[in-house]
């Protein structure tokens, strides 16, 4: 996919901001219906804090959980899709009430198959990711996003790049795109998202 043309000096403001003139993202963006995200390095910081008998934890931020409950109840579906083992990734994903895939060595495979068990093409799924192995599954689909602190490589490679860093609300940025780009940015909060938890 070619990279969308946003003038770099709105690198500052948030995607959905920095995309609204441009009709020709917006539409791809308003034909999603399945968000792949990336967990170590895209929906946190990229640190991992093991303590002395290797149990790992990691740190989410609220603002990306809750832009992720709104795709879900919007209709839009989400997969973690992440190359670490990880007990902490399959617990958030459970609270968020979304799809994990963990010890994915070709996340680009588990892409393929999750359009296969959904229906979806590829064109209509976004991949969110911030290193190497995420760019075979970033190349193939109909949108590609990278954090704004993402491998060099990986960022040249991506359509777009939020403003925020991973962890910090690069999820909710990449979120709030496709809720506006299909109209739902403004919707009331549907009446299935009280007590939802993000």
């Amino acid at each position: 996919m070619e990279n969308a043309t946003i003038d770099a000096s709105m690198d500052a403001l948030p995607l959905a901001r920095r995309a609204a003139g441009d009709h020709l993202l917006m539409a791809r963006a308003g034909n999603i219906r399945l968000v792949c995200f990336d967990v170590d390095g895209t929906l946190t910081d990229g640190r991992l804090t093991l303590d002395a008998e290797g149990r790992e934890s990691k740190s989410f931020h609220v603002h990306d959980g809750q832009g992720i409950v709104q795709l879900r109840l919007h209709g839009i579906e989400v997969a973690f899709v992440t190359a670490r083992h990880s007990a902490v990734a399959e617990r958030r994903a459970r609270e968020l009430g979304v799809r994990c895939h963990v010890g994915v060595k070709d996340k680009l495979a588990c892409v393929q198959a999750l359009c296969a068990e959904l229906g979806l093409a590829l064109e209509t799924v976004c991949f969110m990711g911030d290193d190497l192995p995420d760019l075979p599954a970033m190349r193939a689909v109909g949108l590609s996003v990278a954090p704004g602190d993402a491998h060099a490589l990986t960022a040249a490679t991506a359509e777009l790049r939020t403003a925020a860093k991973a962890g910090h609300g690069a999820a909710r940025e990449l979120c709030d795109l496709l809720l506006s780009a299909q109209g739902r940015i403004d919707d009331p909060l549907p009446p299935a998202a009280r007590g939802e938890v993000s």
